[in-house]
């Protein structure tokens, strides 16, 4: 598909007698934030896992920059540029905010882990770190202890470990969930500074952290894609009304 960076074809996966996703075809374009959003059950867990590679299709296809990765395991697909947040080394409570960060970076360039050596024998690895954390909202936290961490902090470090990656295409499951609203407004901030950098496919049920982040929205229900489109197409839509969002007042 022109313009895609990650698309689906066809997606299905069956549990016993259910069809968790029923023949969605889904398209990431480069450089856009893309929602997904849906009722529970819809199916949307069960197709992040399969771009993921947790799940294998029972039939449909994965494509990824070009290539189809659909029977590829999750560890190349991180290789490859596709990155969901769990997938990234587990934040530890432990370490700082700095030698976690230590951790992403490292795993990103191979080799053995000991992050510890001292910075002039890892000076390009504790620039980087240094450098990611300075336009960071961590930037006076590098040396807190992640256990000390607020709720909105370890999300913002975990989506700073998983950019470390860089990935091409990046899997949010749900970043504002848990937090209070002054941290929910500070990740859209976040995430807004994104776009155009890293494509984002983003599962969310917080609408309006959604219609502030979307350039499109796709609307995931019983397993079938029921439209594509953006803010104001998806909110314009009786079907969405009736499907998901359950009525004109939950919309406004």
């Amino acid at each position: 598909m022109s313009g895609a960076i990650l698309y689906t074809e066809g997606l299905v996966k069956r549990f016993a007698g259910l069809t968790a996703t029923d023949g969605v075809s889904l398209e990431l374009r480069h450089g856009e934030i893309h929602a997904l959003i849906g009722p529970n059950g819809a199916g949307k867990s069960t197709l992040i896992n399969q771009l993921c590679g947790e799940l294998m299709p029972d039939a449909g296809q994965v494509h990824l920059d070009g290539r189809e990765i659909t029977r590829m395991p999750p560890a190349e697909r991180v290789r490859q540029g596709l990155c969901r947040t769990f997938q990234i080394t587990s934040i530890l409570g432990d370490f700082s905010v700095r030698q976690n960060m230590g951790l992403a970076v490292q795993a990103r360039l191979g080799g053995n882990m000991r992050i510890m050596d001292s910075l002039r024998r890892r000076r390009d690895l504790w620039a980087e770190v240094d450098g990611m954390l300075a336009e960071s909202a961590l930037a006076a936290r590098a040396g807190v202890l992640a256990d000390d961490l607020s709720a909105g902090e370890r999300k913002q470090l975990e989506l700073l470990m998983a950019l470390a990656l860089r990935p091409k295409v990046l899997l949010l499951d749900e970043p504002m969930a848990g937090l209070g609203h002054a941290e929910s407004q500070d990740m859209v901030r976040r995430l807004q500074t994104l776009r155009g950098q890293v494509s984002i496919l983003l599962v969310e049920h917080d609408m309006e952290a959604v219609f502030a982040l979307a350039d499109r929205i796709s609307v995931l229900v019983y397993g079938r894609l029921l439209m594509t489109g953006t803010a104001a197409e998806v909110m314009a839509s009786a079907e969405v009304r009736e499907a998901y969002l359950g009525g004109e007042d939950e919309l406004c």
